[in-house]
């Protein structure tokens, strides 16, 4: 009813405007390359919103260099993250991962070089190995493209057909297997979609809560709400709301709402 809510383009709003660092201005003044590299998402009618920033969807085109780096690193860095807490969890078993490919080379690697270490060792070095592998084919991949173009200023780069930062051929497909056995196996699982819905619930009660009463709120965070729903109405106050619970920790929502129903 108030515009939804987008991560990436939540990012880019704390950054620009809910920051307060300088006395001069809100947000904290970051390159126009910096807040384009968080912005890796967005529709085209929030696009149009963005001026220049969002320029190159709507064109498009591709993002700069540092901008597509970020995007692959993020992408290293949560799959790998999500393999090792579903590992520690138990909501996946060691054997069922070595059915994917990229995991398997590194767990033989492990495997072989290290024949006493611990299970949970074993998984430290092998998500390490899997996080090796991927940068140092990313590095040789994306320099080979960068040498084969040679761009000399950023429209080359943004008129290229494809990007220019990524994985070879096989790298890309074992990332397309990693990605799939974790949807299929831990982000599908009974115990996490049963957490992800509670998680709904809980924001859900939260942004009610708040909404219908702004004072439940933290003053500094209540007052924005105030001014916002003065200036813009329902949607500015509900979107001042938005930012709130934004900000919370998984320990401090649930704190918020025990404190909310009584239970704190």
């Amino acid at each position: 009813d108030f515009g939804g809510f987008e991560h990436n383009l939540q990012s880019l709003r704390v950054v620009d405007e809910l920051e307060r660092r300088y006395a001069s201005f809100p947000g904290l003044n970051l390159t126009f390359e910096t807040r384009e590299g968080i912005l890796k998402h967005c529709s085209l009618a929030n696009a149009r919103k963005l001026a220049d920033l969002g320029q190159r969807f709507i064109d498009r085109q591709q993002p700069s260099l540092e901008a597509q780096l970020a995007n692959l690193a993020d992408e290293i860095a949560y799959n790998n993250h999500d393999v090792d807490d579903g590992l520690r969890s138990g909501l996946i078993e060691l054997d069922e991962l070595a059915r994917i490919p990229l995991f398997a080379e590194q767990l033989a690697i492990v495997r072989r070089n290290h024949e006493a270490i611990d299970m949970r060792m074993q998984t430290h070095e092998v998500v390490r190995g899997m996080i090796g592998a991927l940068v140092n084919d990313l590095i040789s991949t994306s320099q080979e493209r960068v040498e084969q173009l040679r761009p000399q200023s950023i429209d080359d780069i943004r008129s290229h057909r494809g990007p220019l930062i990524g994985f070879s051929d096989p790298f890309v497909e074992a990332q397309r297997a990693l990605k799939q056995f974790l949807r299929e196996q831990l982000y599908q699982h009974p115990k996490v979609k049963r957490m992800t819905d509670r998680a709904h619930e809980i924001v859900t009660a939260l942004f009610a809560e708040f909404v219908a009463d702004f004072d439940l709120m933290p003053v500094e965070h209540a007052e924005r709400a105030r001014i916002a729903h003065d200036e813009l109405g329902p949607s500015g106050s509900a979107r001042a709301v938005a930012d709130y619970i934004a900000g919370m920790t998984d320990r401090f929502a649930l704190q918020a709402l025990d404190s909310l129903s009584g239970d704190g």
